[in-house]
């Protein structure tokens, strides 16, 4: 909506291209913690700005294309299947297993379609809470192993002590380790991303490493990363040294 106009500025303050689109209103979720465990949150709906169009996907050229929706109903599954022709695919499991039902309160259901989906991603996100319900246990090696029988590539699954990837038949882990946590929303996206751009020049591990110290340092304060990426680095070849093959 015209009176949201300006949320993209982040983006194009870091010279990332924005396109936006008109619509009534702009989504938004309410994300509240009501207890000391990261892993524990509760979401209220507030706006949904309808589908994305498929006539307003812009003509980029790009490597991987990540959905980050924040509910169900954002993304049609004609236009996933559409977006694997382009480029490879990555998904933030949340976007498709939120949903409203009569309450404000959004509550996870399974993702109906996600058998057919999950084979198109070559990588797959999800938090312990989503990886619960998309598989049936809470038992984080044992959901990756699921998830990438239904044909994901590389699955990453967070929760409050760290990530977990399952690549190539390998487990990894890495730690989250904040001295504080002040900015938990976001966790997710931020890991996600970082590992991604970090899969064009790395192998799994080191890219596991370095989204995991990022998002470390993310969590100590609110909004987006804006700290020093020789941190990060620094932080990166300390988990890199610590045990890298879970199972």
């Amino acid at each position: 909506m015209q009176s949201d106009r300006s949320l993209p500025a982040v983006f194009e303050e870091a010279d990332i291209p924005v396109f936006a689109y008109e619509a009534p209103e702009t989504t938004g979720i309410r994300n509240i913690y009501s207890t000391d465990d990261p892993d524990n949150r509760k979401s209220y709906f507030m706006r949904f700005a309808g589908p994305f169009q498929e006539e307003n996907f812009p003509e980029v050229r790009t490597k991987v294309i990540h959905i980050a929706s924040l509910m169900q109903k954002e993304v049609p599954i004609i236009m996933i299947k559409k977006l694997s022709e382009i480029a490879e695919l990555s998904i933030d499991a949340q976007g498709f297993l939120r949903t409203k039902e009569d309450g404000p309160q959004l509550i996870l259901k399974d993702w109906k379609e996600k058998e057919e989906i999950v084979p198109y991603l070559k990588y797959l996100k999800a938090d312990i809470a989503e990886a619960t319900i998309l598989t049936g246990t809470s038992d984080l090696p044992k959901a990756a192993r699921i998830l990438a029988e239904m044909g994901a590539k590389e699955v990453l699954l967070t929760h409050k002590e760290g990530v977990l990837l399952y690549v190539n038949n390998e487990f990894y882990k890495a730690p989250f380790s904040p001295k504080i946590i002040r900015g938990r929303s976001g966790r997710g996206d931020t890991c996600i991303s970082t590992y991604i751009g970090k899969r064009l020049t790395l192998e799994p591990f080191p890219s596991l490493c370095f989204a995991a110290a990022l998002t470390t340092l993310k969590l100590e304060k609110e909004g987006p990363f804006r700290g020093n990426l020789e941190e990060v680095e620094i932080l990166a070849e300390k988990f890199e040294k610590q045990e890298r093959v879970l199972i």
